[in-house]
């Protein structure tokens, strides 16, 4: 589910499950963190590249026939896994360009957020869609406010709206638009420069970034568990996601 290949000082990360948009469940987020911690390792590779399999998703997020059977008792453990998998982005020593080659959405769109740089195409959309699901955002709306301040946040939260390219560009989500067939090309351009750059001074700026964000952090990943005990405690993300699952069994 997580394909890995270097190319140069590069190491491209692919999610890889096109039929499911590249949606992951608690595996492949496992498989996902193991890969970064190996090019953590590897002292050969000196950037990243995040993308996803195909050509219609980076990824479309959490997989919907995995969360419709959690439980409020579940939320802990679930926050957990996310914790671990954030954490394996902000603690990197190296920098993470996200190649954007299709839709970003819910958890999949905040893990572009966290790569350090978004290279995406004009047809590409990106947002928080979340509450069509009943899933409250939690670490989204913090990942959000940090980079568009509160009143976007609280639009792309409350709306589920998804964002255009050149929108998600003006609010400063995407670093770069390049024509489609130039994605690729493009963030591994881009990974290569940032390979080139002293690698001290790059993990101490990475470390730094993370240090000023930890107490926000921190604050979403407790909030998290509480709120999604409670939303999972009422029934409705798991009626929600049932229905969505049903609707889509039947176009």
């Amino acid at each position: 589910m997580i394909v890995a290949e270097t190319i140069g000082r590069v190491r491209r990360l692919v999610l890889n499950r096109p039929e499911k948009l590249n949606a992951w469940n608690s595996a492949m987020r496992r498989m996902l963190i193991d890969e970064l911690a190996l090019a953590e390792q590897d002292e050969s590779v000196r950037a990243l590249v995040l993308t996803g399999a195909g050509s219609r998703a980076f990824g479309a997020g959490q997989d919907l026939s995995e969360s419709k059977h959690f439980q409020a008792s579940d939320a802990a453990g679930w926050m957990q896994e996310w914790l671990d998998l954030y954490q394996s982005f902000r603690l990197a020593r190296k920098p993470i360009v996200a190649a954007v080659n299709g839709v970003a959405a819910g958890s999949a769109f905040q893990v572009a957020l966290l790569c350090d740089f978004r290279v995406a195409h004009p047809a590409v959309t990106m947002g928080q869609p979340e509450i069509k699901s009943g899933i409250p955002t939690v670490t989204g709306n913090w990942i959000m406010r940090e980079l568009i301040g509160l009143a976007r946040t609280v639009d792309l939260t409350l709306t589920g709206r998804m964002l255009s390219a050149e929108e998600a560009f003006t609010f400063g989500l995407i670093s770069r638009i390049v024509p489609e067939d130039q994605v690729q090309d493009a963030a591994l351009a881009l990974a290569e420069e940032l390979a080139n750059q002293p690698p001290h001074a790059m993990r101490l700026n990475r470390q730094r970034i993370a240090e000023v964000t930890q107490q926000g952090f921190d604050d979403a990943m407790t909030a998290g568990i509480r709120i999604q005990t409670e939303a999972y405690a009422t029934g409705e993300p798991q009626a929600m996601m049932e229905q969505f699952l049903l609707r889509r069994k039947k176009a």
